[in-house]
């Protein structure tokens, strides 16, 4: 299979897991416990269905939005997700350059390859990063600083991670950052030259953001999930989020809101934009799917802060169902790191063209010139 073979995020997906180690392929495929809610954040989207409107001029649609301050050139972004490197050795390069190609918001994880100011000079378009409350304040408000003097437009903190999911796929697989090479694991790396070969005498794997302040989560012996429990702060609340919005003042969001409650205290502490998102199921297994939430949120505080909809984004319809119940955007994260494993910038270039191709289709045959043409009359439940 070849990347002019992928049409769809089911065929990156299996691009992706034919190039890459087995243990590196299921950190990303992966969810939480029996993967309940990783499997319903797509299938949620079957439970309504699209009403078209015919005989409408649309020789010109507007894909454009603005959210969190930019406008983009369709709903559509990049969310945050930590470390690129281990799928491609291009990294957050490669990301990074494809959402500039594509006029829509990168989106940099605390936890990248790559640092806040190398994506910063590489890549001029929109970017977002994506914060976590440590337990050392200092690294924390050191992020913010520094992504404020490298001209990121807008940032967000994401809630629901302060102990790591049951991750049993990653247990089975011995999965760490950097991998290790396990007798179970060897031969998958064995098989996987190319990647192996990068990755032996590429550049040297770190977490870009915090490897100066701290050693933990780059040594072979420590996993993503041990460092996620050891370093990130388990007191987090409410006063913390506050912190940080004010400490960055401009476009924020909270990256993890699912509940009416939770969305309406966002707008207390001045949040800019909720993502409603169960961390693509990785976390919480048995909770919702973020578009299940999304009409009851949108209905209780869609026009006083923006809704973004992040989780089991796969095809273009998905998108426009999102925006006619009123998110502002969709964000995917899985797809494009499947794009890139599957391929690097080129990879993700050809998802994220696929992705617009049928946003665009799409809102065609929708019968609609823009996107605030996608509304409530434009959807039906079953």
């Amino acid at each position: 299979m070849r990347l002019s073979d992928c049409y769809n995020v089911d065929d990156f997906r299996k691009l992706a897991k034919q190039k890459l180690p087995s243990p590196i392929f299921h950190y990303i495929d992966g969810g939480a416990d029996d993967e309940v809610t990783l499997k319903r954040n797509t299938s949620s989207f079957d439970t309504c269905d699209l009403i078209p409107s015919v005989l409408t001029d649309v020789s010109n649609v507007d894909l454009s939005t603005t959210v969190l301050g930019q406008k983009i050139d369709f709903p559509l972004f990049l969310s945050p997700t930590a470390m690129h490197q281990m799928y491609h050795h291009d990294g957050e390069t490669a990301t990074a350059r494809a959402a500039e190609k594509f006029g829509t918001f990168f989106s940099l994880s605390t936890m990248a390859t790559t640092s806040i100011e190398e994506v910063s000079n590489i890549a001029s378009g929109p970017k977002m990063f994506q914060l976590y409350i440590h337990k050392d304040q200092g690294l924390t408000d050191n992020l913010i600083e520094r992504c404020k003097s490298s001209g990121f437009k807008a940032m967000c903190l994401t809630v629901d991670t302060i102990v790591a999911g049951n991750r049993e796929r990653d247990h089975r697989t011995g999965f760490t950052t950097p991998p290790s090479l396990t007798l179970s694991s060897l031969l998958s790396f064995a098989l996987h030259p190319a990647w192996s070969l990068h990755y032996l005498f590429g550049k040297k794997f770190s977490l870009a953001n915090i490897a100066h302040m701290t050693n933990k989560g780059t040594s072979i012996e420590m996993s993503i999930m041990d460092y996620i429990n050891q370093q990130f702060d388990m007191t987090m609340n409410w006063k913390h989020a506050e912190y940080a919005i004010k400490k960055w003042n401009g476009p924020f969001a909270l990256k993890g809101i699912m509940s009416v409650e939770d969305a309406k205290k966002a707008i207390d502490i001045g949040a800019s934009a909720i993502m409603i998102s169960n961390h693509g199921g990785r976390q919480l297994d048995g909770s919702r799917a973020p578009f299940d939430q999304l009409q009851t949120i949108v209905d209780a505080v869609g026009d006083k802060i923006e809704v973004i909809l992040d989780g089991g984004v796969r095809r273009g319809t998905h998108v426009l169902k999102a925006l006619a119940l009123g998110a502002k955007a969709c964000s995917m994260g899985k797809a494009y790191l499947y794009a890139l494993g599957a391929g690097g910038q080129p990879g993700v270039e050809r998802l994220l063209s696929k992705m617009k191709d049928e946003i665009q289709r799409g809102m065609t045959l929708m019968g609609c010139r823009s996107v605030k043409e996608l509304n409530k009359n434009k959807i039906s439940f079953r």
